[in-house]
């Protein structure tokens, strides 16, 4: 029998992006000097199995081919930053594959904040504009905004990281909006995905309006699109405050991610 003519032209897009990812891989290495200083400069990388820390490198140079840089107003983003920035935004695809990052290409580094002027029109008809300062921003379909100022800031934070932030609202995308749940693997419950964050997120957003001192960043208390992307950026940089204080989001994350920095960041980066 033959197969359906959109299985053939399915195989075969599939069996070419191999190959091209085959070749970017053997004639575009990332530079053995480049890459172990990266590493060397990014403590949550700390704790990687050679394999991993292998796999990391093959998502790197793939995520470089496959992403545009540009620096906004003028800002010349340099290979060194690049290459930081690719080595933040492919842990959290260190168990999901690039593909998890399908969908849009580009990359704006601003030297510092920035003001985008956003203009929302409320049901009235009127328009609000927003004026706040912004370190990072991912749209859908639409280029992931970065500071290169916050990201060298955060550099050893021991909560904080603004690439995983800002690339996990990316993978939240992945369903079409924003709403702290990505596509989920089958082997996960979506029901008990539901519950534990929900849980999580009231008893911080409780916690924040009580003007409570809390481990995890009250920022995560905006809406759930924002608790994803906090939880996350702790999952990585923080895992044990994360375990600590939300065990069930914890075990979440791990599933999603499928990695457990726990067990190679035991205790907090310092």
């Amino acid at each position: 029998m033959l197969r359906p003519f959109g299985d053939n032209v399915s195989a075969m897009f599939h069996a070419l992006r191999h190959w091209r990812r085959a070749r970017t891989l053997q004639r575009q290495p990332i530079d053995d000097d480049a890459w172990n200083a990266v590493v060397r400069s990014l403590p949550l990388l700390r704790g990687l199995q050679p394999d991993e820390s292998a796999h990391l490198r093959e998502l790197a140079t793939l995520f470089l081919a496959e992403k545009r840089f540009f620096g906004a107003h003028g800002f010349e983003v340099t290979d060194r930053m690049r290459l930081s920035i690719a080595a933040q935004a492919c842990l959290p695809i260190l168990g999901l594959g690039i593909d998890w990052y399908r969908g849009w290409s580009s990359i704006i580094v601003y030297p510092d904040d920035f003001l985008p002027r956003h203009e929302d029109v409320d049901e009235a008809g009127v328009v609000h504009e927003d004026d706040r300062i912004y370190s990072g921003e991912s749209w859908e379909l639409g280029p992931v905004v970065l500071s290169w100022a916050e990201i060298e800031a955060q550099t050893g934070s021991d909560e904080a990281n603004l690439v995983i932030h800002e690339l996990s609202h990316k993978l939240d995308l992945l369903n079409g909006q924003a709403n702290g749940e990505p596509p989920l693997h089958r082997d996960m419950d979506p029901a008990a995905w539901a519950a534990d964050l929900q849980a999580a997120y009231d008893d911080l957003c409780e916690r924040t309006d009580h003007g409570e001192e809390t481990v995890v960043d009250p920022y995560a208390s905006t809406d759930p699109a924002e608790f994803f992307a906090v939880t996350s950026e702790y999952f990585f940089v923080a895992p044990d405050l994360l375990a600590d204080s939300y065990p069930a989001v914890y075990r979440q994350l791990a599933r999603f991610y499928r990695q457990d920095p726990r067990r190679r960041l035991p205790a907090t980066i310092l």
